[in-house]
Parts: structure tokens; sequence; C-alpha cells
């Protein structure tokens, strides 16, 4: 018999009505809220919150909306808490129920200005270390690259520094000519690769650079900076940058952040070749690294101005003499030293150049040609020569197809572009973006994980024994929280069913 849809009469109240049972076993966001501790979140920000005023949304249900911003990728911060209501996967991650108020959307933007980077970052690097507990990070052999992300402002935004001086008052001049003069005497951690910043800035976005990689037009852009770990190809080191900072200056801040979050020595560093400056090859040699990155001057060989000329290995060295003898057996000798890039200058004379038959085959300058040597010449052949072995090589072409994998992955998560402005808020967006992937990969290796291991996560620098000491606790404390319970409900019950007899 055919059935007939009875007239729609709204419920008040739904008796059989049960959330959890309506979450598939096997939803990822079951599995993420079985294997991450979000509740760490409260002592990272508790002195972020004054004593008085409004109660305001717990810390972990806007650490985990921030999370599904960015793991469902949505566009914006008021269609998540619009589509909210409608998704029940999402208020059982949440912790909500049906009738529960849902936050007005600013919450997050006013949480992440009170909270800051510290707290983001906090919850990135305590997914490295579980992962790290987890058996998923070897952190021996550290990967290395960047990527361009678009930022949140159109090109349309940049205007001429210089044209717009002349409208602002002279105080105000006096001032910017002090802070450029600090900046010009200080030691930058962030040595810029161009000029076009100093001249031009975004309205909307002034963190944002202009830059340009590769073809195409020059866009406002930031920087991510990532180190990976082969074993499983978790991110165990990421930063933001102006898309104009050389990627090779960030080399030795992602081995730090490596060996901090992971507690494992980095004995091997691979990157492209642009992170094959004197300067690295030096840094790893001081700390016992092997540098597996070609290098930044060997691939530039015959190109540009050194096209068609004699490299530098055509010439051989006298250390008794301290000496270059050229190609035609000329004698090349030392003249000035260059004390901020710490090499020597070594030349001919201008004459012996100009009559010489392979002069068009060894340099283009009327002054004669010249070579530079460092002062530590010996370590850096040496370092080059361990770049040019079969193991290195090796390594080389496995990082261009891990760090590639690495970045296509944040692409479903909308790494590629920025979703806030300001670089401190878009580092933000970098921790989550790189945690959820971390989690993506912890959730794929670990099917069941310990009940201890969401509840209770030792920090980086903190043992075992530690870890184990932290879970008796716990343990300890939920049982005598319980029995503390069961006493007052019995004497509740006890002397209710005594007022009853009497």
């Amino acid at each position: 018999m055919m059935g007939h849809q009875p007239q729609v009469q709204e419920k008040l109240f739904y008796t059989r009505f049960n959330l959890n049972q309506r979450i598939p076993k096997n939803h990822i966001l079951r599995k993420i809220s079985n294997m991450v501790d979000f509740d760490f979140v409260y002592k990272e920000v508790k002195d972020k919150y004054g004593y008085n005023g409004n109660i305001s949304v717990p810390p972990p249900v806007i650490l985990k909306l921030m999370f599904l911003l960015i793991f469902y990728n949505v566009r914006s911060e008021r269609e998540l808490m619009s589509t909210l209501p409608f998704r029940l996967d999402w208020l059982w991650f949440l912790d909500y129920d049906l009738d529960d108020e849902i936050p007005n959307h600013s919450v997050l933007s006013k949480a992440r200005v009170r909270w800051g980077v510290k707290a983001f970052k906090a919850f990135f690097e305590r997914i490295v270390w579980q992962c790290v507990q987890a058996g998923l990070v070897d952190g021996s052999k550290l990967f290395m690259d960047s990527s361009m992300v678009q930022a949140d402002a159109s090109n349309n935004s940049v205007v001429n520094k210089e044209s717009l001086k002349r409208y602002l008052n002279k105080s105000y001049q006096v001032l910017e000519a002090r802070l450029e003069e600090e900046q010009r005497s200080s030691d930058s951690d962030d040595p810029k690769s161009g000029t076009a910043n100093k001249k031009y800035i975004s309205t909307t976005d002034p963190d944002a650079s202009v830059t340009r990689r590769g073809k195409g037009k020059s866009k406002l852009q930031y920087q991510v900076h990532r180190g990976v770990d082969e074993k499983c190809e978790i991110i165990t080191a990421t930063e933001v940058t102006p898309g104009e900072v050389h990627e090779a200056h960030r080399m030795q801040s992602l081995i730090d952040s490596h060996q901090k979050n992971t507690e494992r020595k980095v004995e091997t560093a691979v990157a492209d070749s642009k992170y094959g400056t004197i300067e690295n090859y030096l840094a790893c040699q001081d700390q016992g690294i092997n540098a597996h990155i070609n290098s930044l001057e060997q691939t530039q060989k015959n190109t540009g101005t050194k096209k068609g000329i004699f490299p530098k290995e055509a010439f051989s060295y006298d250390a008794a003499n301290d000496i270059f003898i050229c190609p035609a057996g000329q004698i090349l000798k030392r003249r000035k030293y260059f004390k901020k890039r710490k090499h020597y200058e070594y030349i001919a004379s201008a004459n012996t150049c100009n009559s010489c038959e392979l002069k068009a085959k060894c340099t283009k300058a009327k002054s004669g040609r010249t070579l530079k040597r460092h002062i530590r010449q010996n370590d850096l052949d040496f370092m080059v020569d361990r770049a040019n072995s079969r193991e290195a090589k090796r390594d080389i072409r496995t990082r261009q197809h891990l760090m590639e994998r690495s970045y296509a992955r944040g692409t479903r998560y909308g790494y590629k572009r920025a979703r806030w402005r300001k670089l401190w808020r878009v580092q933000i967006q970098e921790y989550l973006t790189s945690s959820i992937q971390n989690i993506m990969t912890l959730v794929r290796h670990i099917k069941e994980p310990a009940p201890a291991l969401g509840m209770v996560q030792a920090k980086p620098g903190q043992s075992r024994a530690y870890l184990r000491l932290q879970e008796l606790f716990f343990y300890f404390k939920e049982s005598i929280t319980d029995s503390i319970n069961y006493l007052f409900e019995f004497r509740c019950s006890a002397s209710q069913n005594l007022a009853e007899n009497f």
C-alpha cells in the first residue's frame, strides 16, 4: 500500500534524538576529536582574560571554530557561522547541541587579536610533538623550501611612498627619517632581496611586499617557509615572511625550530640551490650538518655576464705563494680584503689581460680579470664536494617531490591566498594549515590512539617519565573526583529517604 506524507507539524521536543548517534564512527571529525586535545588552550590564553565582565566563548570552542574554518576551507567567518546550525557534525565537534546559541562571527577576529600568534604556535608545536611521540618523525634529515602566498590586497592599493611625502607634515617627516636611520644602523634578521618595497607600499596590507617569482607580473605576496621531515612528511618548522625576503636567510631559523620542536639533532639539511650560499654552507659546517644543497655560485655559471668566459675552476691556486694562475699562465695577485663579505680579491694587471689572446674567453672588464677567495675557502670546498656526492644528489631529487607534495596538500585548505591582512595573521593561518596537515598524517598512521594521548601531552623538553607522572596524576584525580561525587550523591539520597520516612 502506498504511503502518504503527513502534514508537517513542528515538534517542541525531540525525546529520541541523540546528536552523538548521528555522527558516524568513521567520521573524520570524530577521529580528530579522539586524537587531538584542544583544551590545552585554556592554559595558553588564561592571562588574556580578566576576572570581571561578560563570560566569553570557551577558548577550545574558538580554536575548534578556526580549525573548521581552515579544514573545510570556508570562505569567511560569516559563512562559517551561518552554516554551523545545519551541520550536525560541526555541532558535535564543538560540543554543541541543537538548541545552543551560535556565537557571533566577530568572536573569531576578536580572539585572534586577543590571543596573538603565541597560542596558535603552541598548537602547532604540540601537534608536532605528538607526531614525534607516535614515531612519525625521524628528525635527522630536514628538507626545506618556500612558496609564495598571495596577500589579501589588490595591486591597485600599491602607492609610491616618495610621492606622498610632500603631503606629510614636517614632524612626521622627521620621525620617519629617524626610524629609517635606526633601521639602517641595526642588524636586521630579515634581509631584503630588492629595493622595490623601499619605494612602494600597499595601503591595504603594508606588510605584504611587491614580489615577482618566475613569469608574470609582480604581486603583493607573502612567503611561507617550511621544514619537513622525510619519514612521514611531517611539517616540523614553518614561518611566514614578506615575499621579498630571500629564502636562504631563513635556513638557520628553520633548523633551530625543527630541533626545538622535535628534540632531534639535524644531521643533514636538504634544499635547492637558492639556499646554497656561503653563509649557509659555513653555518652547516660549524654545526656538523651535512649540507645537501647545490651551490648557488655553480648554478649561476655561464649565465648573464659570466656567459662564455672561463669559470673560477679554470684557475689554479698556489697556496704557498697565495696567487692564482690563469689558463694562459699569468699570475693574479691578492689586492685587498673585503671585511663584510670576508673574502680577498685577486686581480691581474690590465696590460697583461689586454694583451692576452684568451681575453675574450676570460673577461669583458677593461681593468682585467678578478677572482674572489673566502677566508674559509677550504671549508667551503669541502662542503661543496659533499653536496656533489651521490647521496646528496639523491636527497635533492627527493626534496623536489617531497616539498611539492607538502604545499600541494595545503591547497585544499586555501593556503595559496591569505585569508587576513598583516603578517602576524598570515602566520596564524600557516600554523593552522600546517597543524591540520600534520593531524591528517597522524590520523592516517595511528588508527587507535592511546586514551592518555589526547588527555596529557608532554611538551618539547619534557621527558617520558614526566608524561607518565602526568597520566597517573590525572588518573588518581579523576578517581578521587568520582569517589567524592558518589559519596555526595549517596548522602543526598540517604537524606531524602530519611525525610520521606518521617
